[in-house]
This record gives C-alpha cells, structure tokens and sequence, in this order.
C-alpha cells in the first residue's frame, strides 16, 4: 500500500476536524482503522469502533456551538504522526458526560487549550490521543467551586 504524504495526512486530520464541526458522529467514527481508537486523556476514557463517534455526540450536547480553532499542524510524514495543537471552544449549554460523572449545563464559555496526536495508517486513524487541558476546562465551566477553602 502506499504511504500517504504528508499533505495527505494533514488532509485526513482536517477532515476529520470538519466532520466533528458539523457534528456528524459517523463520518467521524469511518476515518478510523477498523481497531482504530480515540483516547479522551484527560477524562479517562478510550473509545473504539461505533463508540469513537460518542466522542462527538458527547461534546455536541453539552457544546452545541463548540468550534475548533486550529492553531498549528506538525506532520511527520516518515512516522504518518500529525500534531494539533487548538483550541476548544463553545457555551456549556447541556449536560456533559465524563466517565466520573455528569455535568450540568452552567451556561458558561469554554476556550481551552488542546494538543491532538493522531498515528494514521493507510490514510486513516489508527490512534487518536486528545491532551485536553482538563483543569483549565473545569475552572471555565466553574465547577471547582471554591479552592481557596481547600488549598493551603
């Protein structure tokens, strides 16, 4: 098989980008390798097959407006590795579910760092590591409550 170029690559990264924007689960989950998966770092949670898509379905609900900023791509071709490094943004309007726990709608903006690394393999995801800034994510959304009554 031929090895995809390094545009070639970024092209499968940004499309994947652009399903998860108009928020179509599927078309997301079919840019994976059939044992591709998702890892959702800083909740914990791996998603493979059908279950990748959930990945979207659970941001769409609780970020019904989340967009995407991408600030800068590094490809290495030699490796089929591209690196993101965006931003997620978007208004908490519905419940977010974390492997912890369910969130409840706070009406609060997110803008919050994320680095994306994704292994591909024939033009498709073979593993995608999202390093979301879980804690910057969390203080955005309010639910640290009140730390300066804990911290010492």
């Amino acid at each position: 098989m031929k090895t995809p170029t390094n545009s070639e690559n970024e092209k499968v990264i940004r499309e994947l980008y652009r399903v998860a924007e108009i928020q179509d689960s599927k078309a997301f989950a079919a840019l994976f390798t059939d044992d591709g998966y998702f890892w959702d770092i800083s909740a914990g949670a791996k998603y493979y097959g059908a279950d990748i898509g959930r990945t979207v379905d659970i941001y769409s609900t609780a970020f019904p407006d989340m967009h995407r900023e991408l600030y800068d791509f590094y490809v290495r071709d030699e490796e089929n590795v591209v690196v993101v490094e965006l931003s997620l943004n978007g208004t908490h309007k519905g419940p977010l579910q974390l492997p912890a726990g369910t969130i409840a709608a706070t009406g609060n903006e997110i803008h919050t760092p994320c680095c994306d690394v994704f292994h591909l393999e024939n033009g498709k995801v073979k593993s995608f590591h999202c390093y979301t800034a879980g804690t910057i994510l969390l203080g955005q959304l309010g639910v640290f409550g009140n730390l300066s009554a804990v911290l010492q």
